[in-house]
């Protein structure tokens, strides 16, 4: 039996053999086959502990490389939302809570290339899926050494989704804020826009950039989207219908000064500033200084009667051109008469108005125009402000040539803000975007009888003089044409005008002023190619009235009504031979 199992190797031992020496040299023999397979197990694990271990080691050293990589990453995140570019801007609301600007949502794409594995792979999926991007830019961009790269900001969902599914390695997304304008190009040039780091470069956005990433509560503007719906839809049909370089428009309210719609054609989408040229981007109701015509006529008359120069029966003789300083100055469409002070705002007289003017002398001509506000940039909170362009020598030619609104160029803002302190008892109040109480009081510049007067000399030029196409039935209507050549190379040229219409109404209220110049229009067959204020400017304001006039709450007045038409009523202002006797005769 033990022979046997000896054979097999299988040692059998026996208790009694253990203290035997002999019996254990023959166990220790017997143990050697069994010894060598356990002493091979032990290499064997302790290399199968070796390789897990460093197999461990490799992963516990990624996982600590990832934690420290999100780690940076928070502290990017939140380095980046500090940022003044990246906070949630506040709403901008109109006069009635309507929002005009507001913030998205939105991801933005970035990679650290150090985790891009195949940089020019990833370059050409990317290039695939987000349209516009630059392959070779994209492949420069990932083979960096840098830790953080943006690929492409605000990504619709779609987009990120679609990137998402490439899997890519090394790719994420950061939500940033992206401003957005639901009315498109409605209020392109007040609101202006917003860079892609979300801060205001532009209009209101750039003026109020502070306040707007500062404040959580929304900025509310003086201005209502209806109205300037109605604005400038009447704006560029004119535009468009007589092929002219632009248009500008304002509505105000001539009691505090608050613009309610300004408008200036071509516009753009502040959504997509960079899509459109610098020209268009250009604001003409703010920005752009123009010689203004006739308009200023109506300041004229306002220093003069407030002077105590002129009264409405009185008069100048327009039987021949002013000459003067080697200028001639001569009507339009001259009556070769005497005409008194209503007559020449009613027939648009250069040749009256530089009468009147030099009664008026330069010295105060300037100090009223300076305390209209017409001699220094528009005090608005727009930064898109233009500078007005007036005479550096102040003598007696530029003294007549302003009269009648040449030599002098302004902005339309400024002009309209000026009138209204003509007609609202003569106080002038600084144009303002925003809705706020303080703006009550201005300062006074004429008196309220002037401005009685004015009124009634604005309302007999609808009615009886060139701006009879502004007619709104119900509103009352008052106002005065304008057109202005525009200088070219060789000096003004006379088929190229800027034609305007300022209108106020109603006129025996004194709410609301209505701009509309349109730039250098074309004549048309229903204008029998006219392209004077009268003819272009008048019929924009007319029926922007007829539109606005219920928005705001203006109830239409019998026009018949006897005390209505007792207050409008200027009696004996045509020329009788008693009237002239009044009339000034200087020889200039």
């Amino acid at each position: 039996m033990q022979n046997s199992n000896k054979r097999k190797g299988y040692p059998f031992i026996r208790s009694g053999d253990i203290n035997k020496s002999a019996g254990s040299k023959r166990i220790n023999e017997s143990y050697r086959p069994f010894h060598a397979a356990i002493e091979t197990g032990r290499t064997r694990l302790l290399i199968t502990a070796t390789i897990l271990g460093f197999t461990f080691i490799a992963v516990g050293a990624k996982v600590v490389d990832l934690a420290t990589l999100q780690d940076s990453q928070k502290t990017a995140k939140k380095q980046f939302v500090t940022q003044p570019g990246n906070v949630a801007r506040a709403d901008i609301i109109d006069r009635n809570g309507n929002i005009v600007a507001t913030n998205l949502s939105m991801a933005s794409l970035f990679a650290d290339p150090r985790n891009i594995l195949e940089p020019n792979k990833a370059a050409r999926l990317l290039a695939k899926t987000l349209p516009g991007l630059d392959r070779k830019k994209i492949t420069a961009l990932l083979k960096r050494k840098r830790k953080f790269v943006w690929i492409k900001r605000h990504l619709t969902p779609r987009q990120q989704q679609e990137v998402n599914q490439l899997g890519i390695p090394g790719l994420d997304f950061r939500r940033e804020h992206k401003r957005f304008y639901p009315h498109g190009a409605l209020m392109a040039h007040s609101l202006g826009y917003a860079d892609i780091d979300n801060r205001g470069i532009a209009g209101i956005e750039k003026y109020f950039n502070s306040r707007l990433e500062n404040d959580r509560e929304p900025l509310k503007l003086s201005l209502d989207l209806r109205v300037q719906h109605k604005l400038r839809i009447a704006l560029a049909e004119s535009m468009y219908r007589h092929r002219a370089a632009g248009a500008a428009g304002i509505v105000m309210d001539v009691t505090n000064g608050q613009v309610i719609a300004i408008v200036s054609v071509p516009d753009f989408d502040p959504n997509n500033p960079s899509k459109v040229s610098t020209g268009r981007r250009f604001n003409r109701a703010s920005h752009g200084v123009y010689e203004l015509g006739s308009t200023f006529k109506i300041l004229t008359a306002a220093i003069a009667l407030d002077a105590g120069i002129v009264s409405l029966r009185n008069g100048y003789d327009a039987t021949r051109p002013i000459k003067i300083s080697g200028f001639t100055i001569n009507d339009h469409y001259g009556k070769r008469r005497w005409l008194s002070v209503p007559e020449i705002f009613i027939y648009s007289s250069n040749i009256g108005a530089g009468h009147m003017a030099l009664d008026i002398g330069a010295k105060m001509q300037k100090s009223y125009l300076g305390r209209l506000g017409l001699l220094h940039r528009a005090a608005i909170e727009l930064p898109e402000v233009g500078t007005p362009i007036v005479p550096g020598n102040w003598r007696r030619t530029q003294t007549v040539t302003i009269s009648f609104g040449h030599g002098i160029s302004v902005s339309p803002l400024q002009l309209t803000a000026a009138i209204a302190a003509s007609v609202n008892g003569g106080i002038f109040h600084q144009p303002t975007v925003v809705e706020t109480s303080h703006n009550k009081n201005g300062k006074r510049v004429f008196t309220e009888a002037t401005s009685r007067k004015m009124r009634q000399l604005l309302r007999l030029s609808v009615l009886e003089g060139t701006g009879k196409a502004a007619v709104a039935r119900g509103y009352l209507v008052g106002g005065k044409t304008g057109s202005a050549e525009k200088r070219g190379a060789n000096g003004y040229d006379k088929d190229l005008l800027i034609s305007s219409f300022v209108g106020v109404f109603p006129i025996i209220k004194h709410r609301y002023a209505v701009f509309a110049m349109i730039d250098e229009p074309v004549g048309t067959k229903e204008t029998q190619f006219h392209t004077t204020g009268g003819w272009v400017a008048a019929p924009i304001v007319g029926k922007v009235i007829q539109q606005i006039a219920p928005i705001l709450n203006v109830v239409p007045i019998d026009e018949n009504t006897p005390s209505i038409r007792k207050a409008l009523t200027i009696r004996s202002y045509k020329p009788t031979p008693e009237a002239r006797t009044l009339a000034s005769f200087k020889a200039y």
